[in-house]
This record gives structure tokens, C-alpha cells and sequence, in this order.
């Protein structure tokens, strides 16, 4: 039986794995730094496909999960946060030109919710909505068992909605996105400002941090750690809403590392759902989750894309 090969790639490190056709556990796998100086990505990406091809050549297809917006069926990236070069890059053609097999290219969010489906917290929905909510927000979407891509799989930004108008600016240049006043970036750049205007925190004065530092302080009782995360909650919670009236799913899945913020982020998402619903029948039966895979969402997403070339 063929093997197949899942990368998820970012831009610090990039990962690889080749699975057997009938085991989500890899039989190698291998990680490198994305940025060198003597290497480009591609080459580095190139060769960490080629670390972890087995001895024999034995390999169905290969998937890549990579960050920002990427056409999908045509293999192209259009633009990589933070990767120098991957601008309207055609990965998936070189690839198969490379290795002479069939290689698919996703976006890492969207590649995420396909892994929660098949072998996370989304087993068993056929409706389902994934976000992860880290540095940004990013999102994909499931609907009878199929990712909603659109025309140029461009789909399923969801951290992109408008919430506040005239908001803070988002990282992609708009103002009032979603990810401007809920990532963890938004969620700990609030409380720096709450805490230069003279609202008393445990969290130290004139520095950075990170939502972690949020998340870890609310757990010691911090109270403007504690409104942060319940902002940031409220403002997910009337998005999500929304999102429950669009697509109606059975479950929404919320990952990355503020999700780790545990009820200081999800009571309020789910007091907020509760409130802002038209009907209680989108809640009978809906689950609010939080990621079983966590890291691994990507690369097992990218493991499913693979799979399903050869089905």
C-alpha cells in the first residue's frame, strides 16, 4: 500500500511526515527551520519532502498546508505572511514536477478544520466550523463533509468580518476585523493600552507581552486579565453567532494558544452564543469545542487532503 506525505508549513519552522494508507501515525518525520541564509524556503521545503520520502520511493501524493491566502486548485500561493518570496508562487506544479506524483496545496486554516474532521474533535459532524485564534484568527469551514473553498479557494476568512466599525486596525490593513480586537495579538495590545491609560494589572508596566501572559494572569485572579479574555470572548461570541446563522453548524472548534485560556475565553463565547441566536434550535444538539489536535491539526489535515488524491 502507498504512503503518503503531509508538510504544514510556517514561517519559522516547516514540518513532514509520510504516513501509511491506513494509520494516522508517521513513519518518519522531520522538521527544519523555513529561513536560512544559504537556502530559499522552496529549496528547504524541497528538501525536507525529500528526508522523509521512504527508502523505495513509495509515495501516492503529497499535501502542503501553508499560511495565507492560496488557490488551491491551481497550487498557487498567492502571499505567505513572513515567508521572503512566496508571492504568486506555483508550489504545487513545481512540486509535481520535482517528485512526479500529485501534490495539493491548502491553506493551513482550512487544512486544520479537515483535520479536526477526520481525526479530532470533528469526527463524526458533517457541518462543522474550525478557527484558531493565536497570533491572528484564522478559520475554515465544513459543510456536508466538504470544505467550502469558493471560485479560488480564497472561502472561509472568518477573522475578516467586520465587528467593530472604525475599530482598531487589523494586520491585514482594514479596520474592525475580528482579528483586530479578538487574536492574541489584539487581546494583549488592549490590555498594554488599559494599562498605560492607569487601570492596575499584576502584569508589569511599559512592556510587552503576549495573550499568554493575559491567560496566565487571569488564572491568578488578575481582574483586567480577566476583562481582556472576556472581551475578546464576547466579541468571538457575537461573530460566531453569526456564523451559526450562515452556516448552521453542528459544531465550531476553537484552537490555538488562546483557546488555552480555557472558561476565561469560552464562558463568554457561549453566554454570547446564547444571547445573540434567533432561534435556541441552532444550539439544540451544537457543540462548542476546543481543538483535539492542536499542532498536529495542519499536518493531519494536509494528511487528509493527500489521502483523498488517491481515492
Amino acid at each position: 500500500m502507498s504512503n503518503h506525505i503531509a508538510v504544514d508549513v510556517g514561517g519559522t519552522q516547516m514540518r513532514a511526515a509520510c504516513y501509511p494508507s491506513d494509520s494516522p501515525t508517521p513513519i518518519k518525520i522531520d522538521r527544519i527551520s523555513t529561513q536560512v541564509p544559504y537556502a530559499t524556503p522552496l529549496e528547504r521545503l524541497v528538501k525536507l519532502i525529500k528526508a522523509v520520502t521512504p527508502d523505495g520511493g513509495d509515495v501516492a501524493a503529497i499535501a502542503v498546508a501553508v499560511p495565507g491566502p492560496t488557490n488551491p486548485y491551481k497550487g498557487i500561493i498567492y502571499t505567505a505572511p513572513n515567508i521572503p518570496g512566496w508571492q504568486n508562487l506555483a508550489i504545487g506544479p513545481i512540486l509535481e514536477e520535482k517528485f512526479g506524483i500529485p501534490v495539493r496545496l491548502g491553506n493551513d486554516a482550512n487544512l486544520a478544520a479537515l483535520g479536526e474532521w477526520q481525526f479530532g474533535a470533528g469526527k463524526g459532524h458533517h457541518h462543522l466550523i474550525y478557527m484558531t485564534v493565536s497570533t491572528g484568527i484564522g478559520t475554515g469551514i465544513l459543510v456536508d463533509d466538504r470544505l467550502l473553498l469558493g471560485v479560488d479557494g480564497l472561502a472561509a476568512e472568518l477573522g475578516h468580518v467586520t465587528v467593530l466599525p472604525d475599530g482598531p486596525m487589523c494586520g491585514c490593513g482594514k479596520r474592525g476585523h475580528l482579528e483586530a480586537v479578538a487574536s492574541g495579538t489584539a487581546i494583549a495590545h488592549w490590555v498594554e493600552e488599559q494599562i498605560a491609560a492607569g487601570k492596575p494589572s499584576s502584569l508589569p508596566s511599559k512592556q510587552t507581552f503576549t495573550a499568554r501572559d493575559v491567560g496566565m494572569a487571569a488564572a491568578q485572579g488578575d481582574p483586567l486579565s480577566v476583562e481582556a479574555l472576556a472581551r475578546a470572548g464576547a466579541f468571538l461570541g457575537q461573530a460566531l453567532a453569526g456564523f451559526i446563522h450562515t452556516f448552521n453548524p453542528s459544531i465550531i472548534i476553537i484552537g490555538g494558544g488562546v483557546s488555552l485560556s480555557g472558561d476565561f475565553l469560552m464562558k463568554p463565547i457561549q453566554d454570547c452564543l446564547k444571547e445573540m441566536v434567533i432561534s435556541p434550535q441552532y444550539l439544540e444538539g451544537f457543540v462548542l469545542g476546543t481543538s483535539a489536535l492542536a499542532d498536529e491539526a495542519g499536518l493531519l489535515g494536509a494528511l487528509a487532503l493527500a489521502r483523498s488524491i488517491s481515492e
